[in-house]
Order: C-alpha cells, then structure tokens, then sequence
C-alpha cells in the first residue's frame, strides 16, 4: 500500500487494514480518527520483550518472553473457570490461563507437543508460575517479531498492544516520502532529519519519549511552523489597502486636556502606535496586552475620538452585558456635549428599540454602538464602520478575529484589549498576525494592593477584619476554587461557604458560579455593583474585567491551587477606585517547597508580566490554570517553556522567507497539524 498514492494519510483510519467499525470506534474515543492521527500519537515507554527467559529464571510482576513446549490442555465444563495450558521448558513448567476464550482457538494456537512463543505477564498462584491471557502467542518462524523492544502507547478500552501495533507499524512501514518544506542547509544546520525519517525515529527508539530529542524538537519545531505560518498569512490578508480614511485632525488631543489625569508614557507611546495605524494605508490589526489597572480603556477610547471625528462609526464589544454597560456609562461622560450619537445594545434590548438601532446603524446616524456579541451578527449592517475594539477576548482565535476585520470591510481598524499578561513564546503563538503594544507602567494614583498569606486554620481571625470592612462601607470578594463539594479533593465549596458567611453577615451576601446562567450571574453582579450585597462569595467567575470601585479586600481561598497569573487577575478586582485595596490569600498547610514560592513571588510582585512568566518556568505551560480552559493552550508536542528556542527560531525562520502557503509542501505540513482549513478562508 503506497499511503501517499491513495491519499489516505489525511483519510479516517476505517480505511486502514483490520481496522473494522468497533476498533475504529475504539479509536476515536483515543481521538485518532485519521490516519495522520496514528503518526503523531508517539509512544510514552516501551516493553522489552527481546529476551528468551528459562523458566527457572522468571521474575514475578514482569512482562517476560518464553519459548516452551504445550503439553496439556485443560478445558474445565464448570463455569466461570479458566481454560488452562501447561507448557514446559528443560528448566520447569508454567501454566497459561484464559478467561472466556474459545475452546477451538485455544487449541489451534497451542498445538501438543509443539514449541511456541508466549510473551506476557509474570504471576504465581497455586505455587505455580502463571501468565493469564497472554499479549502474543506465535509459532517459532514468528520469534522475531515477538523478541522485541516494542513502544508502549497510550490506549483505550477495546484496544491492547498486539492489535495497536498491527496498525502502527502497517502505517509506519507504508510512509511515504514527503517532499521537504524546510531546506536542506537549514535541516542539517539544526541537527534535522528527514520528515519521514524522523517520523520513523520518533516510534521506533526512545527518542519519542523524550522532549528534547533530536526527532521530538524537529515535530515540535514542525507544529510552531504551522501555527505561525498560518498567523503570518492572516496578516498578509488584513494587511490590504484601506479605503477613503484620512484623519486630518486628532479629537483625542482635546479629551486629553479635559481629563482629570495624565496618560503614562506608556499610554502615551500606546495610543501615538494607534494614530499611526489609523494614518497609515494599511489596515489596523493590533492588540494591546496591558496589566490590570494600567489604563487600557481610556487608551482605546482616545482612539474611538479619532475615528469618529474622521466621520466613521465605531462599535466597541465587551463579553458581558456588565461589563458593556459600565463602557457605555464611562464612553457617555468621555464624550458628553460633544454631538456625538452613543447606543447600546444587547441581546436583552427590547425588539423595538433593537430594530430603531439597526436602522440608525445602517443610515449612519449612530456614532459609537456598545454592546456584546449581537454587535457582530449576520443582521446588523454598518454604513461606514471604521474601527471594531473587543475587550476581553483572549479566548478569540485566529478564525474568529478574520471574522471581525470582515465586518467592516477593508476599511475598518481592528484593535483588541487583553488584561491578561502572557510571556512571549505565548504571545507569539497567540497574536502572530497582529501588532502588539504593551502598557507597562500603571497612573500614579493605582495604590499597590497589599497582599497577604494566612493559614486556613486562622480563618476565624478574619470575621473582625471583615466586620470593619462593611463598616467603613467596603465590599469584599470571596473566592473559593469548586462549585460544590468533592470527596476527591480537598477544596472548599462556595455554596458551604455561603452559607457559613451569611449566618456571620445575614443579608449582605450574594453567590455566583459557574453553574449559574448568564442572566443570572449578572444579576448577581449588579446588586453587588449597586451594593445591594457587600459579600460576594464567587468562584473565578469574577475574573473578568469588571470595574467595583468600592471592593477593596478580596480573600482567595487554597491560593496554593490556582496560577500565580490567575491569582494576580484575581487580586485585580479590589483597590480600583481610590481606598487601599487588600488581598488575602488562604492557604493549607503542608506546602510544597513551589507553592510556597509562588506565593511568596505574589505578595512581593504587582507586575503581571514578570508573574506570568515566572508562573510558566515554575508550572510548565500545560499546567498554567485558565490558559488550556480559554484554548490558549494550542500545541501537543510544543511547549513555550521547554522549546522556548524553537518559537523563536520559527519566528526568525518565517520572517526571513516570503512563504507562499499555497505550495503544496506547505499543504502537507498545514494538513499534519489541521491548519488547511483557516488557511483558506478570505478575509477581504
């Protein structure tokens, strides 16, 4: 079978042979589905069976190759007993056991007085050796293929060793020879082989299992190769020509004077990237990664200013009603008796109002339109917009960001708002296809939060502290890891919590988690907003960048068990407005030497940036809470830690090279890693 004839490295692995309906099924509860699937599920270990042992050197617990003589089949008529098989060697006897075995198969695979292969599991009972359904069972001519060191994969049920092997190795035998996409010099520069070759090695030797090996780094580098390509040509294609926008005349220099503050030079330097971009021919397409609190709203509002005096429409997105909301209160006072026409909108928005919005949309008699994602449905048209900001959208790929900038056609500026430091290697898999700006320094005003750890066993010494809280009219954040109770970990509970704080505190507790819908966490969150509740008690669902300026003290409990990055967006949500904002972190005891250290790197850090990287070399990337869960995590074999030099030699490797994407070399690498399809989306 020649793979790459018949096409079938990209087919389902039904069309491979003895894969029937049941074991595809098997399969695909593995999450190998095509035949591609199979090459990159490399093995974790591997099982010597090379060796021959006499019987009298058999080691208990062990998986052991024998060649041994059957001489008696047992087949017992009571039910629920084992078929048995004694077979011997010159040095002892042994016995092979079989439950719910067929009698006919058993005696055509141990033929009397025959010598075979038997290769399994080493056990004693009845002071007998003993292997109970044995991994493989062959006749002498078959030895070879038996005595071997054979890799361990990671399996399901339905599926053993012996019947994953008869496919893997069928498809590794067959593969075929793939035309290079790197060059030569440049494989041989950094020590790689072959595609196939390397493919070979990754399943065939140790090098598989081991992450920084020669064949592991040059898959790992392959799969960076394909994310990044993928970014560079979504560039390319909002990178066109925009039409009809010239800004003769900056709005934003105006609001600057009125402002009861001074930007930062970081803001500062910000916001003059952004009246670059809006000058330039070329389509804004940039991100701002800014730290909690340092002033990332009003840096996207100035930009608002400038394009609504260029006479186009803006529309500005947040994830939660809200937290639009509080944008279209602070956008209102920003541009109050400036005739300017400001609208909000909602899936909440009543039918009638909906449809007086949209008419107005398209007849350009709005200005700026806040809201949620109704502001991007097929529905809604725009009759100029010129720039789309999202805020808060981490957990938006590069699919979905293609999708905005086609919504306001080639003329319309796309800027997005993070509050989510992210270390570098990440930053580049994440935003490849945009530009980047950072806001690094936070207003003079931001007092640092105080940060403190205390033992969960002292947990009665904070009543009073909280007491006075609610005196001084503060509201205070309690955060607890898990909805409900788990007789496997040992987390506390938010709903037991809640009940424990109301009986302190009656009437001024609310809940929220993550088993609540939408409606009902924002309910939830206005009346603590509105101050209806001065407790809350949450989950991470308060997470997200929502303004409380009057909560102050936030406790997190078993701190030890969330990321420092999560911790640190945590602790973001007190000290907003102009009071002293406290941070307490609960913690039981018996840490590990690491958490000790990362809370210890907390309470002497407020600098996102520097917690997120150090939150990465001490967690390992897989391991960093809320980035897999928000699909940042988007690698199996990379990691931004360990292969922190591959990011950046791919980075180095893609912007050398004028890369047409559309070469079918490329073809089969964006195929490997499921990247075709994004490849080929428009997105003028």
């Amino acid at each position: 079978m020649n793979l790459l004839k018949k096409n079938i490295i990209f087919s389902d692995v039904s069309k491979l042979k003895g894969v029937g309906k049941q074991l595809s099924k098997y399969l695909k509860n593995r999450k190998i589905e095509k035949v591609k699937d199979i090459l990159l599920n490399l093995p974790y270990s591997e099982t010597d069976r090379s060796k021959i042992i006499n019987l009298n050197n058999l080691e208990i617990g062990k998986i052991q190759t024998i060649r041994v003589l059957v001489k008696k089949l047992n087949f017992p008529r009571i039910r629920n007993l084992p078929n048995k098989i004694l077979c011997e060697d010159k040095t002892g006897k042994i016995e092979i056991a079989y439950f719910n075995s067929r009698e006919g198969y058993l005696r055509k695979i141990f033929p009397i007085n025959k010598w075979i292969i038997i290769s399994g599991k080493i056990t004693f009972f009845n002071k007998k050796y003993q292997i109970t359904n044995p991994d493989y069972v062959t006749t002498l001519d078959k030895e070879k293929y038996v005595k071997q060191v054979i890799p361990k994969y990671s399996l399901t049920k339905g599926i053993n060793e012996k019947k994953y092997r008869l496919i893997s190795e069928q498809v590794i035998k067959d593969l075929p020879n793939v035309k290079e996409w790197y060059e030569k010099d440049f494989l041989k520069k950094n020590n790689f082989l072959s595609w196939k070759e390397n493919i070979i090695t990754l399943h065939k030797t140790k090098e598989g299992q081991d992450n920084l090996s020669r064949s592991y780094k040059r898959l790992a580098f392959d799969e960076i190769c394909a994310n990044f390509l993928v970014l560079s040509e979504n560039r390319k294609k909002i990178k066109k020509k925009k039409k009809n926008k010239f800004f003769k005349s900056f709005l934003s220099s105006k609001i600057l004077q009125n402002l009861p503050f001074k930007l930062t030079k970081s803001q500062e330097k910000v916001l003059n990237e952004i009246n670059e971009d809006l000058k330039s021919d070329t389509r804004m397409f940039r991100v701002i990664q800014g730290d909690v609190g340092s002033g990332k709203t009003i840096v996207s509002l100035l930009a608002i200013a400038n394009v609504v005096e260029s006479k186009h429409q803006c529309a500005l997105m947040a994830p939660t009603e809200i937290l639009a909301r509080q944008h279209f209160y602070l956008v209102k006072k920003i541009f109050f008796n400036r005739n300017i026409q400001i609208e909000f909108l909602t899936a909440k928005t009543d039918l009638r109002k909906r449809k007086e919005i949209l008419n107005n949309l398209k007849d350009g008699k709005i200005d700026i339109i806040i809201g949620t994602h109704s502001l991007f449905q097929k529905k809604i048209d725009y009759k100029n917009l010129g720039l789309v900001i999202i805020d808060e959208q981490h957990k938006f790929g590069v699919k979905q960001r293609s999708d905005l900038a086609n919504k306001g056609g080639n003329n319309c500026d796309v800027l997005l708002m993070s509050a989510t430091p992210i270390p570098r290697t990440m930053m580049m898999s994440l935003y490849g296809d945009m530009d980047i700006s950072k806001i690094m320094e936070k207003p003079d005003k931001r007092k640092k939060i105080i940060t403190l750890s205390k033992p969960e066993k002292k947990i009665n010494e904070l009543w009073s502290f909280i007491k006075k809280q609610l005196d001084l009219d503060n509201q205070v954040f309690w955060v607890c890891p898990l909805i409900q109770e788990s007789a496997f970990l040992d987390y506390s509970s938010a709903k037991k919590k809640f009940d424990l704080i109301n009986k302190k505190f009656p009437n001024k507790v609310g809940l929220i988690h993550g088993g609540l819908n939408k409606i009902e966490k924002e309910k939830v969150l206005n009346k603590f907003l509105k101050k209806e509740i001065f407790i809350l008690v949450s989950t991470t669902v308060i997470e997200v960048g929502i303004d409380f300026p009057n909560a102050n003290l936030i406790i997190i409990e078993n701190a030890n068990k969330f990321g420092l990055a999560q911790l640190h967006q945590l602790r973001g949500r007190v000290g907003r407005g102009n009071k002293q904002g406290i941070c307490i972190l609960l913690f039981k005891e018996g840490l590990s030497k690491n958490a000790i250290k990362r809370i210890k790197l907390l309470k002497n850090s407020d600098d996102g940036f520097y917690i997120a990287e150090e939150d990465m070399k001490l967690r390992g990337f897989g391991d960093i809470i809320g980035y897999q869960q928000s699909g940042v995590k988007n690698f199996k074999f990379a990691d931004p830690v360990i292969h922190e030099d591959l990011f950046l030699l791919a980075e180095e490797y893609i912007k050398k090279r004028n890369i047409d994407v559309n070469e079918s070399k490329y073809t089969f690498l964006l195929k490997l890693f499921d990247k075709a399809e994004i490849i080929n989306q428009k997105i003028d």
